[in-house]
């Protein structure tokens, strides 16, 4: 990926400053995403500004109800997922090998009980089948997330607006219960332009969460915009933030092929394009979800 600003409105600096990376996408969106430069992926224990934290605090994890089991004598729900590198066939010295992969696409908290993703992330008609689960993050290395709070696990209730089309990708979700104890992301009134910076939180290839810096606007585009965030199939739904602002100014929607198969390793390995090369990734510009949220308010 690339350089974090050094002008963070909330000082991401060593959070973001440091390198991280990213990996696949889940299996059913394959093939949407890639890497850009240096990656710049971090676990949410390696964050330590406060500010940048909070951002991530409104980041859901997509996850079909029939992975989630509630255990009645803990009452913690756990989490059935695949291992991440066992499941792509990566090659070991890949980038979060070892953490499970249980997310199918993002989501972040726009209302009360109302969060944004991406519109091929849910049916039209019923979303029933998932949940959206917060929290759902590394605890510190090798602490993987396999048990979640009751509190924390959300079930999709109805679609309020979608729209899945060349140019727009977006849907609003309404929870079956307003969300208590998590960060409401705030939504930038004023549309991302060329050059601007820009920070994704989310969950590439269904891993947990991620907060990737470092990635700015490449063009503006009827509906979207084009970014070299370091993505993959799984970050679908992903807020990406202003890095000055700390707004959401798009939904991260599709982009660039995730992996390449390594012929000498006999083992898949994240693609990586230069800063300003291959195809960018799509961003849906936020003010769908804002004209969305005037119809429910």
């Amino acid at each position: 990926m690339k350089r974090i600003s050094k002008a963070l409105y909330f000082g991401v600096k060593c959070a973001v400053a440091a390198s991280f990376v990213v990996v696949g996408a889940h299996a059913f969106d394959k093939r949407t995403k890639v890497v850009y430069g240096k990656d710049d992926r971090l676990d949410v224990y390696q964050v330590s500004d406060p500010a940048l934290l909070a951002l991530a605090d409104s980041t859901a994890a997509m996850i079909p109800k029939s992975n989630l089991t509630l255990q009645t004598a803990t009452g913690v729900v756990s989490i059935q997922s695949s291992s991440f590198g066992a499941d792509y066939g990566l090659c070991k010295d890949e980038p979060f090998f070892s953490q499970p992969n249980g997310a199918m696409c993002s989501g972040f908290l726009v209302g009360p009980d109302l969060l944004a993703t991406a519109g091929h992330c849910v049916s039209d008609f019923d979303c029933s089948s998932q949940s959206f689960v917060f929290n759902y993050k590394m605890g510190g290395p090798g602490m993987n997330p396999a048990v979640a709070s009751v509190d924390d696990v959300y079930s999709c209730k109805k679609v309020v607006a979608r729209e899945l089309t060349r140019n727009q990708d977006y849907a609003l979700i309404q929870l079956d219960r307003p969300v208590v104890g998590h960060t409401i992301a705030k939504l930038s009134q004023t549309p991302a332009k060329q050059g601007d910076s820009l920070i994704l939180i989310g969950h590439p290839a269904g891993l947990p969460t991620k907060i990737a810096g470092g990635a700015n606007v490449r063009k503006d585009e009827t509906g979207y915009f084009v970014a070299n965030t370091d993505s993959y199939g799984g970050n679908s739904g992903s807020a990406v933030f202003s890095a000055v602002t700390g707004e959401v100014v798009g939904i991260l929607v599709r982009g660039e092929e995730d992996f390449k198969f390594d012929n000498v390793g006999q083992c898949t390995r994240s693609n990586y394009c230069a800063d300003g090369d291959c195809r960018g990734e799509d961003v849906t510009h936020i003010d769908y979800i804002l004209k969305g949220l005037k119809t429910v308010q």
